[in-house]
């Protein structure tokens, strides 16, 4: 146990304090200043380290939280990092992206604030890599079997390093210029640095992972193609395909799905603004969708210089507190306010958009809103409650339907389901032998901690396939869920 008498003597939860809003909103750097020396320590020595430590069913990686929180608070960060690897992959990742399930559930919280446990993950793989801990892993020797994975996003990236490091020849295929996926072109500097990605890329392919930049699957390379070259595929692209607003007005210039703002946002943050880079400075914007991506379209026009930015949401505004009806260990839908939400805007909640309004020249002005109106068996706009609010811009973050199926499912025949995503077996396998997919592509939209999670399980399903058994973990079949008491 770190400190038997820790969460009796340090109460108060202590996080890292994030830079002052005015000063941040001039960069593109991660939000959070340096951590406090000590902080770290007596954080993690508030571990009680429970006999049944709730915080492993709260996190889909299995991650030995209590073994490394001890380890953080006896000063061993070589084997605080070397637990935290057993079980996932890329902390850096999930600890600055993940929202922490593990936190609501874990035991102290019951009448306590939770363990910073995200914050001690941060700090062991921060620290690992400031004292050079982190090199690659080769394998002792080459099986001759050879894998291709479609999609560098966190599912693809662990599925890839834990099939090099037994001996397979990986290859990964991405379609952009860069391997990361959304965690590159999805997700702004300000909470994730880029660099974080450049070094694991560059780990991988010391340890021997091959990447394919700039190669479209289904046009440069057919699916057909792809199978016969390789003795195993796994498809990991993520699900893309943003949900739409068809209602009046939808073709109007200036409205656009929130991953086409951030994406060109990023390559322009990057230092390579495309052509159809679309700029917020000076402009109204209007954010439909309150979840993650449509926090990350705030800081990200903000930091533009926009005019104003406003966030509408159709649903109830969620509770401060946990509700009854999510008691602890479930991981409660509450009001949060992230670092964008702390730097300006407005929020809106019981917002329906009912039309876009547009000028002569076919660009979008403003929003006819109305108050969403709850009845039994749904919810619509309540009539003669509808203003309009100005906008110059609106992105779409309305969520996520499924792949992109215009040649998965021609050239591949793969089986789709009603949510759009990829059909799969439990042990990820999809109706073609030797295909396996994971992640969102086949999961649906979700945490980069199921991602990493599934990609790390299905390279586990594809060694036994490509050896007849495997000693890789397995921590998640294709239909887990986390665990609701």
């Amino acid at each position: 146990m770190a400190n038997p008498e820790g969460f009796l003597r340090h109460t108060e939860r202590e996080v890292p304090k994030r830079r002052p809003v005015p000063l941040r909103l001039k960069d593109w750097k991660e939000v959070y200043e340096e951590r406090e020396a000590g902080q770290i320590e007596r954080q993690a020595g508030r571990c009680m380290d429970c006999g049944v430590p709730f915080c492993h069913q709260g996190c889909p990686l299995g991650n030995l939280i209590p073994e490394w929180n001890d380890l953080v608070y006896r000063d061993d960060w070589k084997a605080a990092i070397d637990r935290l690897h057993t079980t996932n992959n890329f902390p850096e990742f999930t600890g600055r992206l993940c929202p922490a399930p593990c936190e609501s559930s874990c035991v102290l919280g019951i009448n306590q604030p939770a363990v910073t446990i995200k914050q001690s993950e941060l700090s062991i793989i921060d620290t690992a890599w400031e004292r050079g801990y982190i090199t690659p892993v080769t394998p002792d020797r080459l099986t001759g079997k050879t894998v291709a994975i479609v999609g560098s996003g966190p599912a693809g990236l662990a599925a890839a390093q834990q099939l090099t490091r037994i001996g397979h020849t990986v290859a990964v295929f991405e379609r952009d210029e860069a391997p990361g996926g959304l965690l590159r072109y999805g997700i702004p500097d300000f909470k994730m640095e880029k660099h974080h990605i450049d070094r694991r890329i560059a780990q991988m392919e010391e340890e021997g992972t091959r990447f394919r930049t700039g190669v479209t699957v289904g046009v440069d390379i057919t699916w057909d193609e792809l199978r016969l070259r390789y003795d195993a595929v796994i498809i990991a692209t993520g699900a893309p395909v943003g949900r739409d607003l068809p209602i009046p007005g939808r073709n109007l210039a200036g409205i656009h799905f929130a991953m086409e703002y951030l994406a060109r946002s990023n390559r322009a943050v990057a230092g390579d603004t495309p052509a159809d880079f679309i700029d917020a400075a000076g402009k109204h914007v209007v954010i439909l969708g309150g979840g993650d991506t449509g926090a990350d379209c705030i800081g990200t026009a903000l930091r533009q210089g926009a005019a104003s930015v406003t966030t509408l949401a159709i649903g109830k505004q969620p509770p401060h507190e946990r509700p009854a009806d999510q008691p602890w260990p479930m991981d409660p839908t509450l009001f949060e306010v992230q670092s964008a939400h702390e730097e300006g805007g407005e929020r809106v909640y019981l917002a329906s958009t009912v039309e876009f309004v547009g000028d002569e020249a076919g660009n979008v002005t403003a929003l006819t809103v109305a108050e969403t109106e709850y009845f039994e068996g749904g919810r619509r706009p309540l009539a003669g409650t509808e203003k309009n609010i100005p906008a110059d811009l609106v992105f779409l973050a309305l969520g996520f339907t499924g792949v992109d199926t215009q040649t998965v499912v021609p050239q591949v025949g793969l089986d789709i389901t009603k949510r759009g995503v990829v059909e799969r077996s439990s042990k990820f396998d999809t109706n073609l032998p030797g295909v396996f997919v994971a992640g969102d592509a086949g999961r649906g939209a979700s945490l980069i901690v199921w991602a990493i999670a599934e990609g790390r399980a299905a390279a586990a399903r594809a060694d036994e396939f490509l050896s007849g058994q495997t000693n890789l973990p397995s921590p998640v079949r294709a239909t887990d869920t986390p665990i609701h008491f």
